[in-house]
């Protein structure tokens, strides 16, 4: 059964910063409500009340709404038109679709001095012979009566005949009413044979069920244990098919059963379906529900499991005596996601609920193993000292070999200290003189010495010839 609650109303009321009291339209349709409750205290300034498709059988707690001036009750289980008296704002109501059978109740409406539109389409009462007419004589603020306006000369007509129409009408609810409480009846019946059934199958199923897991037990072997796994997937999957198909000649059955137009049939058609939605549901999580993976055998022997598949390293620091197991966890993976365990002869560390189970060669201190996080990388780094102390001994030194090191030392230091010179004999090496090396009688007549001794000659020889003009310039 949903009701509602100040959540739901807070959520439809997002357009007003949901805010209850000063609400002044909300809608609740399809929602599956079964009662009308809490509005008249929480929002007493409605105006607009959309409340169709839902499951409300009767109309109350509406009266303390002064302000509404439209309430939409249509695809309801509503018998009776009642408790809007004090709707004094009321100018439409929509009623279509219900199981209106007591058409006397539009007597009701009749303070309602605002009510413009009255819709009752799809009601019983609308069969009734007279209906139409009745309505326009009863109520006489009303224009608008199904969707078609009221005119004046049906009004006047309606007046003439209302003595008649009126025994017509009790006669026909009357009749309505019998025929009501007989089909009451023959719902009930119908409920309690539904439910012994449904007893009975679900016995038979526990029965079936009850057997199948005792020849399961009694061929499962630990020491095989993919063969039972498949066995089981195997089983599962036939017990699934036959559920499903039990399912689908039950709906057959439901949906080809006649049944009649009652407000009890409609909420079995509801129920009905909200508990197929709901097994639907838990098959499909039972679907992503994966079986616990095994960590220890039934024997006690350890299993080596990476369901993370992360990348791992063991190593033995034999100078520490102790093991050291780093394991690549994600970088920005948030440390209380992490679970470490440490046993003398195996590692688990559980990271989102996955297990990462290491067995370790030799057996080691649970109490005094440390788990650190690296800050850079993320890796998680387990040290896991041997309960087995080993004593190392560490190589000493000889006297003799320390003595010839300082003795190195010593002969590098002197080196340093004094620098060694080379001598040269001069009387075994000969030194050419520098200054030397060119004589002057070979001088005359190489190069351009000789060059310029010609051109003196031929500026003698002639000068003779020529005269000297002062006027000209020396060549150079």
């Amino acid at each position: 059964m949903v009701r509602i609650t100040e959540e739901l109303v807070r959520q439809r009321s997002e357009h007003n910063n949901c805010e209850i009291f000063s609400l002044e339209e909300i809608s609740l349709h399809q929602q599956d409500i079964e009662r009308i409750e809490h509005l008249d205290r929480w929002c007493r300034d409605l105006k607009i009340l959309y409340l169709q498709n839902n499951l409300i059988p009767k109309i109350e707690n509406v009266g303390r709404l002064k302000k509404l001036e439209y309430l939409n009750l249509a695809l309801n289980n509503v018998e009776k038109i009642e408790n809007l008296e004090g709707c004094e704002d009321l100018q439409k109501l929509d009623l279509t679709a219900n199981f209106i059978g007591e058409l006397s109740s539009i007597k009701y409406l009749k303070n309602n001095i605002h009510l413009r539109e009255l819709f009752l389409i799809g009601n019983p009462c609308t069969d009734f012979e007279g209906y139409r007419p009745f309505v326009v004589a009863t109520l006489h603020q009303l224009r608008v009566l199904d969707g078609k306006e009221i005119e004046r000369s049906e009004r006047i007509k309606a007046f003439q005949n209302l003595a008649e129409i009126e025994k017509q009408i009790q006669e026909q609810e009357q009749a309505y009413l019998l025929k009501r409480r007989k089909e009451k009846e023959e719902a009930e019946k119908q409920m309690q044979e539904k439910k012994e059934k449904k007893r009975k199958q679900k016995k038979h199923n526990l029965r079936v069920n009850g057997q199948r897991c005792t020849d399961i037990s009694a061929t499962n072997c630990y020491s095989v244990e993919g063969r039972n796994k498949h066995q089981k997937t195997k089983e599962e999957n036939k017990d699934y098919e036959l559920i499903m198909e039990d399912d689908d000649d039950e709906e057959r059955a439901f949906w080809e059963e006649p049944t009649p137009h009652t407000p009890e049939a409609r909420l079995e058609a509801h129920r009905y379906i909200e508990e197929k939605k709901k097994a639907k549901e838990n098959r499909e999580q039972l679907k992503k529900e994966k079986q616990p993976r095994t960590l220890i055998t039934p024997e006690g022997r350890v299993l080596n499991v990476n369901e993370p598949k992360l990348p791992f390293s063991l190593k033995d620091d034999e100078e520490n005596n102790q093991f050291i197991l780093d394991l690549a966890v994600y970088r920005y993976l948030d440390t209380s996601l992490l679970d470490v365990d440490v046993q003398p002869t195996y590692v688990r560390v559980m990271i989102k609920g996955k297990p990462f189970q290491l067995v370790l060669p030799e057996e080691v201190k649970p109490d005094s193993s440390t788990a650190k996080r690296s800050q850079t990388t993320g890796h998680l780094v387990i040290s896991l000292p041997k309960a087995k102390e080993v004593i190392v001994v560490k190589p000493q030194t000889t006297t003799c070999k320390k003595s010839c090191d300082t003795d190195k030392l010593q002969r590098n230091l002197r080196r340093k200290e004094c620098t060694e010179k080379l001598e040269v004999d001069p009387t075994k090496y000969s030194f050419p003189d520098v200054t030397n090396i060119v004589r002057e009688n070979d001088l005359n007549g190489q190069g351009p010495l000789k060059l310029q001794q010609q051109n003196n000659l031929n500026t003698n020889s002639l000068s003779s010839d020529l005269d000297d003009d002062p006027d000209v310039p020396p060549l150079i």
